[in-house]
């Protein structure tokens, strides 16, 4: 079977069909087929076990290119990793737009209500290597690249708001503090160390992104659970010209859920691709992730009155002083089919914008938008990355950009420079006035000079009101966080300056980090300008106050032996898949369990390697017997014991008493504790769990 594919060349070698060939025709095996191993021009290989020698003992021969091809190839195959962002995962998906936002933006995706746009996002970790564990406590990139009909969108966020600085001439200087230190070449994928104190305590404009990154949001449960940001404030332009500033945001719609620090060391150890697996998991089992896209919109009118400049990256606008607007949903329905050739070779650039999309004079997106197509030639090797179909338009594209290493496609025109008087067909594409990109003519005038506006100068008042707003439970977490980190610091003066720098935030949080120091509250550091003290809470800046409303999307761990209730275990499967809920069977082996009216069930994992952790909730139901027995065994007691620190809601039925006592968790300590005698308690404690932490148990373990 032969067929046109215009310069496209693949292969799979699953049942899909693979095609091969020379970029002008190309031949299909038919799918269920077996495909030749080949060389890669196409010689098909007879044997791919032995090296070609010289006798049964002796030397290779130097002819043997099937070898050379193969040991050559294996030998180059690794890219250099980003340099930030390293460690990544992405999905396939679409973008649905609500309504015609033909008012504010001609951008295309935006034009048609219902209109479904091809996605691909790729979620991160930012300080670690490509070898780091997913529960690192960093900030975590959110990059959506929109194939829209007008050309490639990426908007490139992460899941806070704000950032560490406000010129991108200062983003070396913070990713190589944040980075592991150059001489040991460790901590790996954290903050922990004098380095990165020691920067960010000399850096006040740090101090908003800091109170952030201390809080639960840089510990997410799941990537499926988080917020999204652009970040920068944007430009939407419409037909007319007229500009409307913008700010992106993505909300998940199963709530926001984080994970605790104590949980996050032990999933790091337990499953370190636990994010990786839960987003891979969700989509392959049908439970497709999705956000809404959220906007906020305001003029100039707005952005001069309001107390902070819009172009400072360290400042976010508060969701009470301009509402998000829902205009459309991210859905993700289709993993990769190859990590390394779509997640990998991602390159996502802040400069790809489609008309009707513009930037700002945001000094720190003016430094990303120069930056980001060096990070893709270092790392992919040649100005030729567009041609890799994950990052290649859907849309047609024509350009006379030529040649490079790896030129997939060359023009085919008589001409290869523009202007040029040769005829359609012949002489190349054209530019166009009434269709290209035009960027929204702001004027601006001023001495050339190196500073910063003094509207940039206050760096505490939003750090105070993002703390402000948290929960009790909340600010608890972020004062622990800043004593942990700061117990890593060897040098006492760094510890002491940063606690100094926080009493501009609050007093108690900086007391509370001096008392876990064990040092004495340091003077306050004078601010370039003083901290408000009037900015209200804003709810929406709280991850627990915007938790789940349901437990749609969770797992939840069945702690099970040999005599277990058959009944009750068959209530809670059935429960669960009512609430679109993931339940697994944790037994001390993995394998057959005979249950109580000897019925046989398979288990799903092995508690040895199930701790709690990996888990929203649990539930303890082992038969009497099989709870002695496990109440030997340290890896069931974790289980419980782990589950009970972590404030998790746990149900239980008579006979796991044994287990129970054997960590010392008493039946009646709290009503997160949640008794199940039998089918009909199934209900009761599924609604009983959609907060998804008992929090009242966390306040007898603070300090």
């Amino acid at each position: 079977m032969a067929a046109k594919n215009e310069g496209r060349k693949t292969m799979s070698l699953g049942d899909e069909p693979v095609e091969v060939g020379d970029g002008a025709e190309t031949h299909q095996v038919a799918k269920g087929d077996v495909a030749k191993l080949t060389t890669q021009q196409g010689t098909v290989v007879a044997d791919d076990q032995n090296t070609l020698r010289i006798g049964f003992r002796g030397p290779a021969a130097l002819e043997d290119f099937h070898f050379r091809e193969k040991i050559f190839h294996f030998d180059h195959e690794r890219i250099p990793e980003r340099v930030v962002h390293a460690r990544g995962y992405g999905a396939h998906g679409f973008f649905e737009n609500y309504e015609s936002l033909g008012d504010i933006t001609e951008a295309d995706l935006f034009a048609r209500p219902g209109e479904r746009t091809p996605t691909f996002v790729r979620f991160s970790t930012v300080a670690g290597n490509k070898g780091s564990s997913d529960l690192a406590r960093d900030v975590r990139g959110f990059a959506v690249k929109f194939y829209t009909k007008a050309g490639n969108w990426d908007l490139v966020g992460n899941n806070i708001p704000v950032f560490f600085i406000q010129d991108a001439i200062k983003f070396p200087d913070l990713i190589h503090a944040a980075k592991a230190e150059p001489d040991t070449d460790f901590p790996q994928a954290q903050t922990a160390h004098d380095n990165f104190w020691d920067f960010a305590s000399l850096m006040p404009e740090s101090t908003h992104m800091l109170l952030w990154i201390m809080s639960d949001r840089a510990i997410p449960r799941s990537f499926r659970f988080m917020e999204g940001f652009g970040v920068h404030t944007f430009r939407f332009v419409n037909t007319e010209g007229k500009s409307t500033y913008v700010k992106f945001h993505w909300k998940p719609k199963q709530g926001l859920q984080s994970v605790m620090w104590n949980e996050a060391l032990k999933i790091n150890g337990a499953d370190p691709d636990f994010h990786r697996r839960d987003l891979w998991d969700a989509i392959t089992s049908g439970a497709y992730p999705e956000w809404e896209l959220g906007v906020q919109l305001f003029d100039d009118e707005f952005a001069d009155r309001f107390a902070f400049d819009v172009l400072d990256a360290t400042k976010l606008i508060p969701e009470e002083d301009v509402p998000v607007r829902r205009i459309g949903r991210l859905v993700l329905d289709r993993v990769v089919d190859n990590f390394f050739a779509e997640t990998e070779q991602a390159a996502f650039c802040t400069q790809n914008v489609v008309r009707g999309i513009d930037f700002t004079n945001d000094p720190l997106l003016q430094g990303r938008n120069f930056s980001y197509l060096d990070t893709q030639l270092k790392r992919l090797g040649s100005p030729n990355f567009t041609f890799l179909p994950i990052n290649a338009p859907k849309c047609p594209f024509a350009t006379f950009q030529q040649d490079g290493h790896m030129a997939i496609i060359n023009p085919v025109t008589r001409a290869n420079y523009e202007p040029n008087s040769w005829g359609p067909g012949v002489g190349g594409p054209r530019e166009d006035p009434a269709d290209g990109y035009l960027s929204y003519p702001e004027e601006g005038t001023g001495a050339k000079r190196r500073t910063r506006p003094e509207s940039f100068a206050d760096h505490y008042s939003q750090a105070r009101q993002f703390y402000l707003s948290q929960t009790p439970v909340e600010k608890r977490h972020i004062g622990d966080a800043f004593t942990f980190e700061l117990s890593k610091c060897r040098q006492t003066a760094i510890r002491s300056r940063m606690v100094a720098s926080l009493r501009n935030v609050d007093e108690d949080l900086a007391a509370y980090i001096a008392d876990g120091l064990g040092i004495s509250v340091p003077s306050a550091i004078p601010p370039a300008r003083a901290p408000r003290d009037d900015l209200k809470p804003s709810p929406a800046l709280s991850l627990l106050a915007n938790g789940p409303s349901d437990l749609a999307g969770r797992k939840i761990g069945i702690l099970v032996s040999d005599g277990a209730s058959s009944a009750l275990v068959m209530a809670l499967r059935e429960a669960a898949s009512e609430r679109k809920v993931v339940v697994e069977i944790v037994s001390p082996k993995v394998g057959a369990v005979t249950l109580d009216d000897g019925s046989v069930i398979e288990a799903d994992q092995q508690v040895d390697g199930a701790p709690s952790v990996l888990y929203d909730a649990v539930i303890v139901a082992p038969s009497a017997e099989g709870a002695s027995d496990l109440a030997r065994k340290p890896p069931a007691k974790d289980f419980v014991a782990d589950a009970y620190a972590h404030a998790k809601f746990i149900g239980y039925t008579a006979g796991a008493s044994a287990l129970l006592e054997s960590v010392g968790v008493a039946v009646d300590a709290d009503d997160g504790l949640v008794a199940i005698a039998g089918p009909d308690d199934v209900g009761r404690f599924f609604d009983l769990c959609k907060p998804l932490r008992f929090w009242a148990r966390v306040d007898s373990f603070a300090r």
